[in-house]
């Protein structure tokens, strides 16, 4: 297991704020690191909604929930982040070093390589490019850590739309992997492609990530 890589990925105690922004049309966002026992009942509800069934953890009872993710806390590679906006939880945010992962066995990990997973959770309002804006604020937060250096997306390759949209948004497809959980689609985003993207058919002025 590696040590804390912290130039790469962002790490802090349960319910630590770790990083905000304003959102043009969402308001003041946060990033805080998630808390197991605090946020239990937030996620807990949002893994049990149909649109999360890809996440494949609808069948954890509230305890199970608990402690996988207490143990993701335990993990100096893994980490667990609730977005908020506004002070209300939207977005489950996972992260990790891809070569203490099984998907490290599946590709060649480069220095900087960032892995990621995010499961929309609650929506107080319609706005439009809800999804995009979430995304880009992902990237953002990514990108401001100076080690992150490539993004690395893995989603089921049954979740055509997840697939279909990092396409749109700049990623660039790799191979067709299996994991011990699914089989998916890896996906990149280098730092230098977002960086260089000036416009997004979705958010102007951003590329985003999901």
């Amino acid at each position: 297991m590696n040590a804390p890589d912290l130039d790469r990925l962002a790490a802090g105690r349960p319910g630590e704020q770790v990083y905000v922004e304003q959102e043009p049309e969402l308001g003041e966002a946060t990033v805080t690191v998630l808390d197991p026992d605090g946020d239990l009942d937030t996620i807990h509800r949002w893994v049990r909604e149909p649109h999360a069934g890809f996440w494949g953890l609808a069948g954890l009872s509230r305890t199970e929930l608990r402690e996988l993710y207490a143990y993701v806390d335990s993990l100096p590679s893994h980490h667990a982040f609730l977005i908020r906006f506004g002070g209300v939880p939207v977005v489950l945010l996972q992260t990790y070093q891809p070569e203490c992962d099984p998907v490290g066995e599946c590709y060649p990990v480069e220095p900087g390589d960032v892995g990621v997973h995010f499961l929309l959770g609650a929506r107080s309002r319609r706005i439009p490019g809800y999804t995009g804006r979430i995304a880009a604020l992902v990237a953002r937060f990514l990108f401001s850590r100076p080690g992150a250096q490539r993004i690395i997306g893995e989603p089921d390759i049954r979740n055509r739309p997840a697939v279909e949209r990092l396409t749109r948004l700049g990623f660039q497809l790799g191979p067709e992997i299996d994991l011990p959980d699914k089989r998916a689609q890896l996906a990149f985003l280098t730092r230098s492609r977002w960086e260089s993207t000036t416009t997004h058919p979705d958010l102007p002025g951003e590329i985003v990530v999901s």
